[in-house]
């Protein structure tokens, strides 16, 4: 089997304690007993991060320059399904699980291309951790493979499959589609908010610019399509939509040795600061390296040019970070192999 690290939980009964109140978990029963380890909660938020983490799957494959289109519906019965046209997931058997590469990903944790000098050089999600934590959460799951000029699936039910990956069909596309349904036993009502979900898909658009990502909802037949060639200047100009802009998107971007930076921003004639960033399209809603490394560099840059100018003196203070980022609006936006994220969440970048 894969390096796999069980969980054991234990129980103490009559006020002993030895081996035998010791549980060990298999598989992803760990998943299903303590979900909000996995996913934060299972509230609203932890539902829809469901969809978050297969999402980014499929933006992973954007990243690593063989995908260019995602589809996602909402279906009547509330189950989602997301379809890319990357390269499929792996379909042969795994030396070490023994089974498919498709059913290693989709059963065991810490099972993907993520590590290492795997199949991707960039990539957010939970590491390994993400699409098998929605199998496990899911009362079925199904994941459909194009590649090779085959078409294979399989189904899960809580985590657990019903059968062998098997080949259902011929064909040229390439690509996956995963579609499941949210388990009512972890998760109690299944509802999903459109505007959470399409919130998630216009950052995405705007962070990937050579995607274009398409969401359908059945119940009604509306359907939306997230494309944005100019990236995150466009993110920039959309938070200033309802504001008052004193100049046109200032843009600039640089790789250095495998990371990738990028910098929109725009002033307004507002007072309050809106700065948004971004590692590996993950949301560091609590910032980071990235974030306090350029509110340090915009005040130093600022500070050096007025006075090369002359619009400070001698005698003057610098002005204060506070002072240069008055109706700034700007995204930052960082791929880089190994983040290091302060907690499970990703909510800050080390």
């Amino acid at each position: 089997m894969a390096n796999e690290q069980t969980p054991v939980v234990t129980t103490e009964t009559n006020g002993q304690y030895n081996a035998e109140q010791l549980t060990v978990l298999k598989g992803l029963e760990a998943v299903r007993m303590r979900p909000a380890m996995y996913i934060g909660t299972t509230g609203t938020k932890g539902l829809h991060h469901l969809f978050v983490e297969v999402v980014d799957n499929s933006i992973d494959e954007v990243l690593a320059g063989f995908a260019t289109e995602i589809e996602i519906t909402l279906h009547k019965d509330n189950s989602i399904s997301v379809r890319d046209n990357g390269r499929g997931i792996p379909v042969d058997i795994h030396q070490d699980t023994g089974v498919s590469g498709v059913e290693t990903i989709m059963t065991i944790l810490h099972a993907g291309g993520k590590f290492g000098d795997g199949g991707y050089k960039v990539s957010g999600g939970l590491h390994g951790v993400g699409v098998s934590a929605v199998n496990a959460l899911s009362e079925w799951l199904e994941v459909e493979v194009c590649r090779d000029g085959k078409i294979y699936r399989q189904r899960y039910e809580r985590g657990v499959p019903t059968g062998p990956l098997t080949v259902v069909g011929k064909g040229k596309c390439t690509g996956t589609l995963v579609r499941w349904y949210a388990d009512s036993q972890i998760f109690g009502n299944i509802e999903y908010h459109t505007d959470i979900l399409t919130q998630r898909l216009r950052e995405l658009a705007y962070l990937n610019k050579k995607v274009k990502i398409i969401f359908t909802v059945e119940s009604t037949g509306e359907s939306q399509t997230f494309h944005y060639e100019t990236g995150i200047a466009a993110f920039a100009e959309h938070l200033n939509r309802n504001k008052s802009p004193l100049h046109k998107v200032v843009y600039f971007s640089r790789e250095k040795d495998g990371t990738d930076v990028e910098i929109a921003l725009q002033y307004n004639d507002g007072y309050q600061e809106n700065i948004l960033t971004f590692a590996n399209n993950i949301n560091t809603t609590e910032g980071g390296v990235h974030l306090s490394g350029f509110k340090t560099a915009l005040t130093r840059v600022i500070n050096n040019y007025a006075r090369k100018v002359g619009l400070l003196k001698e005698k003057d203070n610098n002005f204060s970070g506070d002072d240069v980022r008055e109706g700034l609006t700007a995204v930052i936006s960082v791929k880089l192999f190994h983040p290091q994220f302060e907690g499970q969440t990703k909510t800050k970048l080390g």
